[in-house]
């Protein structure tokens, strides 16, 4: 899944549920700036921040991380 793919499903989420970027931010205890910086791709939010509008949104995150032998 690409960064990219992951911000299109949060917003769609977020619209479907009818939640305005302030109201989710409001929801998920961060901040304003924060979640228009990350809808827009210009934002490099901390995982903590993702799991909490995740959280707010009824999404799941699973962190794969694979080791890779050169």
């Amino acid at each position: 899944m690409t960064l990219s793919y992951f911000i299109e499903q949060i917003k769609e989420r977020r619209k479907i549920l009818d939640v305005t970027q302030e109201t989710l931010a409001e929801i998920a205890g961060v901040g304003l700036r924060t979640l228009k910086q990350f809808e827009s791709g210009k934002g490099n939010p901390t995982l903590e921040t993702l799991q909490k509008i995740c959280d707010a949104l009824g999404f799941e995150i699973k962190l794969e991380i694979k080791n890779i032998e050169h």
